[in-house]
């Protein structure tokens, strides 16, 4: 799956479709040039912000800012660089000997060493911390003896990472995986400082981290200040004082903030402004692609929906939608049709290609034949599960359901099935409740193209909610996994992609883009990849 010492991955990224922020508005700070403060919006992360303990976006905006790990994403290609890595070796795809550079501290004066990452990884996988990002450290040895699926733990730590010296550590995996230094970036493998562990409580009410801010002050419901660390090592210093980030329960209220000048950056332009925020703000407004896919999933565990040819069915179904008219027309061209299961952040030596073809392509004779040879729907109604609470997603259900319906003349064959809030939502569909296709969508959290199709379709892989499985597709990932050439590897994986296509175990919708607004006290404001703003490069003019 991932990291080869000197793979280059092009252009990749993940962006977030951000849900919701906050409330609230206030003046911009004061200040101006390299100690002016940005004001942001933001929303209240869901978890206290340990690195292994925040996989959402609001938590994630703090910790690309406080922390630093061995690699970081580069702001425009999305390549994987070495950050506190001074080399990564391998021989083999499976063990790998990791040196940290020296001359690195946390905020607290603390130095950075081969044990601050070990504690914080074998922390971070243990079972009893309970922590959500625990799985990104299952390929290492050891790892069901710290985290077994049943029962209690019977090892403390991961018996794949050992201390070799103060900068120095190996960590041996389950099986190869070239690529695996390449996921080094993302926030789960940050250190952690002693003083995390000597004082926990403490740590989680004001986080130390390595990065180029350090956490001034929070106030849950209000706002988090962070201010820039002068004595920050690395080369991407801020160029701005801090950024106090604002909380907002409705991003309608931060743009209003933006366009009043009581606000400098809306990273989620509401839709609902779509239409206004050129004419408001003219070069001010950023619509970028994002690492980000929206699909259909299926129950493939209930029987209706997992018979022999029914991926006709589901092309059929792929082909009944018009994904150029919805983008157009809903999303104001905020959102791409999709052409494969990935994102075209990753370019086409990433992995981005026009793997689906004519079965994405909107054909309503074509779709009625393949529904029917399919077997037609499983109790005359497609019914898609969505939530109801956030994200506007009742627009694009119907316009979806809509298309369906034209293309196979029947206006009952789909219908939008709400869940009134997102937890109830999602605790149905990971506990495979549902009996119908139900909407999904995936964020890259590395720039790999594995990271779009393991996790999700792999046979019982940690994100694989409706039980998508196919021998074939698993043997061709397994095989890219283990492939040492970045080339090849890209091809086995995209071989991969046509088992799923023929399957049709998804279906893909569109790609979504990032998309900001800021006022003119700011230049050099730009999102990465992630659809996250590039903080410590923002100006206060």
């Amino acid at each position: 799956m991932r990291g080869a010492t000197h793979a280059k991955w092009a252009a990749l990224a993940t962006a977030v479709a951000l849900a919701a922020t906050a409330c609230g508005g206030g003046d911009s700070g004061g200040g101006s040039g390299a100690d002016g403060i940005v004001s942001s919006s933001w929303g209240d992360p869901q978890n206290p912000l340990e690195p292994a303990n925040t996989n959402e976006v609001q938590g994630g905006k703090v910790l690309s800012m406080i922390f630093r790990g061995l690699k970081q994403y580069d702001p425009k290609t999305g390549e994987a660089k070495d950050m506190l890595a001074e080399k990564i070796e391998t021989t083999d795809s499976t063990t790998f000997a990791i040196t940290v550079k020296d001359g690195w501290t946390f905020s607290n004066g603390e130095k950075v060493t081969a044990k601050s990452f070990v504690d914080a990884w074998n922390y971070g996988a243990h079972l009893k911390n309970n922590q959500k990002n625990a799985y990104f450290f299952g390929q290492i040895e050891g790892y069901d003896k710290v985290h077994p699926d049943k029962g209690e733990p019977t090892a403390a730590t991961l018996s794949g990472l050992k201390i070799t010296g103060e900068r120095t550590f190996t960590v041996k995996l389950t099986q190869k995986f070239s690529t695996w230094p390449v996921t080094l970036g993302y926030a789960a493998f940050a250190p952690l400082p002693k003083a995390f562990f000597d004082d926990r409580s403490g740590w989680l009410a004001k986080p130390v981290g390595n990065g180029p801010y350090t956490v001034d002050s929070y106030t849950k419901g209000s706002q988090m200040a962070l201010k820039r660390w002068d004595g920050y090592p690395g080369d991407d210093k801020a160029q701005n004082g801090g950024v106090t980030l604002k909380v907002y329960t409705d991003n309608n209220t931060a743009y209003t903030d933006l366009i009043a000048g009581n606000l400098d950056l809306v990273d989620d332009v509401p839709a609902a402004q779509l239409k206004n925020v050129k004419a408001d703000l003219g070069d001010r407004y950023i619509n970028v692609p994002a690492g980000i896919i929206q699909t259909l999933a299926f129950p493939f565990y209930d029987p209706n929906w997992n018979k022999p040819g029914q991926e006709k069915l589901r092309q059929g179904l792929s082909r009944a939608i018009d994904r150029d008219q919805i983008t157009r027309t809903i999303f104001q061209q905020t959102r791409t049709p999709a052409v494969d299961w990935t994102s075209p952040v990753l370019g086409a030596d990433g992995g981005y290609k026009n793997v689906c073809g004519d079965l994405c392509a909107y054909d309503a004779a074509e779709a009625k034949k393949l529904v029917a040879e399919g077997g037609g729907i499983p109790g005359g109604t497609l019914r898609i599960t969505y939530n109801a609470d956030t994200g506007s997603h009742k627009e694009w259900v119907d316009a979806v359901c809509n298309s369906i319906n034209r293309a196979l003349g029947n206006d009952r064959a789909c219908v939008g099935n709400p869940v009134g809030t997102f937890a109830d939502y999602r605790g149905q569909v990971t506990t495979q409740k549902l009996n119908g296709p139900f909407r999904a969508g995936w964020q890259m959290d590395y720039p790999l193209i594995q990271n779009f199709l393991q996790p999700l379709y792999y046979t019982n892989a940690s994100s694989n909610d409706g039980k998508y499985t196919d021998p074939e597709f698993d043997k061709l990932v397994n095989q890219a996994n283990a492939e040492t050439d970045t080339a090849k590897a890209v091809g086995l994986f995209q071989k991969a992609e046509e088992v799923l296509r023929d399957d049709m175990g998804a279906i893909p919708l569109w790609y979504q883009n990032g998309s900001a607004g800021y006022s003119e006290r700011l230049s050099n404001v730009a999102l990465n990849p992630f659809s996250v703003p590039v903080y410590d490069r923002i100006k206060v003019d």
